[in-house]
């Protein structure tokens, strides 16, 4: 069973089980292959290389929606932005979800504060994906998703996501208090 993260003078330690890493990556990999933005062979690979997407748009996804928000209520703003900086973010996303899935590969899992902040952001990510996927969007429904704690009560898919929802939650909550011990 995870022991969640500690900070120790080796850095910021956490320990897992095989079952509990595969789904940690498997997470890091199925959020980051949402994020990955799709190459087109007509794109000017300058602008690409500098991280502008002219074609970019509103993601209809709504849990992409939620990891990548709209910059502004004014739709020709928000349409502006997006073109500027929709690339550049989801490769950062992206990045960092591949490093996190990465981290795992160690045992016990040991992180520099730099890498503890990318793999927290990953599993806020996760988070963000998984709330969208429950219809989390208040505190009482967070509430009745916490109610949800363990494996052997799953009867569904929802039931699932809600188990893995908790764990993601719980490990986020133990990296944020490890990172907090280094100010």
């Amino acid at each position: 069973m995870a022991q969640g993260f500690k900070k120790t003078r080796k850095g910021i330690v956490g320990r897992f089980e095989a079952p509990e890493v595969q789904l940690l990556q498997k997470l890091f990999s199925d959020v980051a292959g949402t994020l990955e933005p799709q190459a087109r062979p007509d794109e000017d690979p300058l602008a690409a290389l500098v991280g502008i997407d002219q074609d970019a748009s509103e993601p209809t996804d709504p849990a992409l929606k939620r990891l990548l928000p709209a910059a502004s209520m004014d739709p020709e703003r928000a349409e502006e932005f997006r073109r500027l900086t929709d690339r550049s973010l989801r490769e950062a996303k992206v990045g960092a979800l591949k490093a996190s899935s990465l981290a795992l590969e160690s045992d016990p899992v040991t992180l520099t504060v730099e890498q503890a902040q990318d793999f927290a952001r990953s599993l806020n990510d996760i988070r963000l994906v998984l709330a969208t996927r429950l219809d989390i969007t208040t505190s009482e429904d967070a509430e009745r998703v916490g109610e949800q704690v363990d494996f052997a009560d799953v009867g569904d898919i929802h039931d699932y996501m809600a188990v893995v929802y908790n764990f993601v939650s719980w490990l986020q909550e133990s990296l944020m208090n490890a990172l907090l011990k280094t100010l």
